[in-house]
């Protein structure tokens, strides 16, 4: 199968997250990175921070891929799979018992639990997104530790670091402010530090980096650079891995409400097992993407 001329799609976002998804395309084809750039681009496609291809699987329920806005491939996105569940469910391409659809990702094969509301639409979901991984080797850290790596210095931009490093399935860079400077979250300078953290030669395949604001022990404030897309509203495994970093710093408890410019995820992780995220999941708009005539 080749990618179609016309491209029925659903314009979905988690917390402000916004994606593009589709089961009309194939599984594997070279021209899908440069359908995602163009799908994604906010003047002359669609606009999304990522293209995701709902697909069948022979190991769950079905399977997704999702490409960045420049084009790179994820291995997962919490925001994404989300959007994902509620597209697949309401679409009727699955019907697993209970709506505890499984999704077969690059990082593994992950629950979700979808919550419906009265006229029966899904509005959110609970994703189940499997243990924290903290070996340098699992976030693509080019580091002879074992792990975990907390308070590790980098300079970025003139801008001294201490990040902990957290895989949940994708690698993440996790920066802890001090508490009592509220205004430094507001403040610091995302969108030059970003991809300099992003693109450092210590992350083998670069990395996701967060900025993080703990306000109590039941909830920290949060900002994103996303890896291959940049500051985004929200990010769902960007979410998951700061309640990881604080927790592994004595900074929060089991549950924390994680604040995000585009919205509130509840993240669960009791300090051995899964992490959970919980979200909204949203469609925008439906229609059909028109390959531009060259």
């Amino acid at each position: 199968m080749t990618i179609p001329a016309r491209i029925p799609f659903w314009k979905m976002h988690g917390t402000g997250n916004d994606f593009v998804l589709t089961d009309a395309l194939p599984a594997d084809d070279p021209a899908l990175p440069a359908l995602a750039r163009s799908v994604c681009d906010r003047h002359f496609g669609v606009g999304a921070d990522g293209l995701i291809l709902v697909l069948p699987s022979t190991t769950a329920d079905l399977r997704m891929r999702i490409f960045n806005a420049d084009g790179s491939e994820a291995e997962m996105c919490g925001n994404g799979i989300r959007c994902f569940a509620k597209f697949a469910l309401e679409r009727g391409l699955a019907a697993p018992p209970g709506d505890a659809l499984r999704v077969e990702t690059a990082a593994g094969v992950l629950t979700t639990q979808a919550q419906r509301d009265a006229a029966g639409a899904v509005h959110a979901v609970r994703v189940a997104m499997g243990a924290p991984r903290l070996a340098p080797r699992d976030v693509g850290a080019l580091l002879e530790a074992a792990g975990p790596v907390l308070d590790l210095p980098l300079r970025a931009g003139g801008h001294a670091l201490a990040l902990t490093l957290v895989s949940m399935g994708n690698p993440h860079a996790v920066q802890l402010l001090p508490a009592d400077a509220p205004a430094a979250l507001d403040g610091f300078p995302l969108a030059a530090v970003g991809p300099l953290v992003e693109h450092d030669p210590l992350f083998a395949n670069r990395t996701n980096f967060e900025v993080v604001r703990v306000h109590d022990r039941a909830r920290l404030q949060l900002r994103v650079w996303e890896r291959g897309v940049g500051e985004t509203l929200a990010c769902g495994t960007g979410a998951c891995a700061a309640v990881v970093a604080a927790r592994l710093h004595g900074l929060v408890d089991d549950a924390v409400d994680v604040q995000l410019a585009g919205g509130t995820l509840r993240i669960e992780w009791d300090g051995t097992g899964e992490v959970y995220l919980n979200g909204p999941a949203a469609r925008v708009f439906e229609s059909v993407w028109e390959e531009p005539a060259a």
